[in-house]
């Protein structure tokens, strides 16, 4: 037997097809949740308010058309595969185009596969898709072990992209995805071409000569990171240090996992959006939020960041990328900074978009599918 048919006895078709008892058990849960009080006129200062999660939760439970979302998402096919002792979910979406060449998606949290479905298709029109689950999030878990860092993460998206008998390919990355796509170009120099980023975070070295003549626009994402760390970083502290004391809420209550979930759209999303569904709309947030509770998600996902913090190389100091890098950036929400990413990557390519925010992909498919293309394209000339 060839080395491709031993590769394909490795990959396994894949559909998603929930048990109406579980949706059945979805709804009895939202229409039985027991709300608590809070803090009058507080708004979303300490966190989501009520009232808007009763309507949104109340829309979850008897106007969201599940089945009709995963129709649509069916419609892409689908794989899951073992690697290194996961299981890894991805979609294949060959290109008709013959000049097309491999092109691979990583999600961040906390959102899934479902952050890509509207560039998809706009996309196969010059590239072959691949769109992963990052193992522990979605139909890519749960987590089967510890110790799923950025690292092996990155390890096992190299070893999917063999098996699906690329040689070279691309790769794009949101937020936490821009980590592991950056990894990969570390680990496999030599297969991947380019890799596309948004939602960079860039950090100060601590030389004081990086912050000499930022520019205006520097200056405040430079506060904005300060701000993000200091004062929205409760979610990672907690689900660095106690991913499983978090799950059992999450995992019982789909209110809890959707207040958990909802509360980062509207922090990552563009703040000219006054709710998270004026940025992704409505049915793909409670598209992304139902993976997460079908799957039974939350605990390994929050685990992995639980990993990353407890990963020793994670912050040491690392090799500056050699692989061409394009960034897109969002400049109302990002807080990349053009020379600490130059420090630290090959970047050939930087843009800076008016509106979108950290899911770019969900917020402005169509510019993110354009500064995809003129990335690559620039690989090509």
């Amino acid at each position: 037997m060839g080395s491709k048919s031993n590769t394909e006895a490795l990959i396994h078709p894949f559909r998603i097809d929930i048990a109406q008892d579980a949706l059945d058990d979805l709804r009895d849960r939202l229409v039985r949740t027991r709300w608590g009080s809070e803090i009058p006129g507080a708004g979303w200062s300490r966190g989501v308010p009520t009232d808007y999660l009763k309507a949104l939760a109340e829309y979850w439970a008897d106007g969201f058309d599940w089945r009709k979302a995963e129709a649509e998402l069916n419609e892409f096919p689908q794989f899951t595969t073992e690697i290194d002792g996961q299981n890894v979910h991805f979609m294949h979406i060959r290109s008709e185009n013959p000049a097309a060449s491999p092109l691979l998606l990583v999600h961040d949290w906390p959102c899934s596969f479902v952050q890509f479905a509207d560039v998809i298709r706009p996309l196969a029109q010059d590239f072959h898709v691949v769109v992963t689950s990052t193992p522990g999030t979605g139909f890519s878990g749960p987590l089967g072990a510890p110790g799923w860092n950025t690292g092996r993460i990155a390890g096992a998206f190299v070893e999917l992209m063999e098996r699906l008998e690329y040689g070279a390919y691309g790769v794009q990355g949101t937020g936490g995805g821009a980590w592991i796509v950056a990894e990969m170009g570390r680990q496999a120099p030599d297969r991947v071409r380019g890799i596309h980023v948004n939602g960079l975070v860039t950090f100060p070295s601590g030389d004081p000569a990086e912050f000499e003549g930022l520019t205006e626009a520097e200056q405040e994402r430079l506060s904005r990171l300060e701000t993000f760390q200091q004062d929205k970083m409760g979610f990672n502290a907690i689900q660095s240090t106690r991913p499983q004391t978090l799950a059992y809420g999450l995992h019982d209550s789909p209110v809890g996992q959707l207040a958990w979930i909802v509360e980062k759209f509207k922090e990552w999303t563009d703040p000219a959006a006054e709710l998270p569904e004026d940025a992704v709309g409505r049915d793909r947030l409670l598209t992304n939020v139902s993976v997460y509770w079908f799957s039974g998600t939350a605990g390994s996902s929050a685990n992995l960041y639980y990993e990353a913090g407890h990963d020793a190389g994670a912050w040491a100091p690392k090799p500056r990328g050699t692989v061409p890098t394009g960034v897109a950036v969002a400049r109302d929400t990002d807080v990349a900074i053009r020379r600490f990413a130059e420090r630290d990557h090959h970047i050939t390519h930087w843009s800076e978009f008016e509106r979108g925010g950290n899911f770019l992909s969900m917020e402005q498919p169509e510019a993110f599918v354009s500064d995809v293309r003129a990335f690559f394209t620039t690989l090509d000339a």
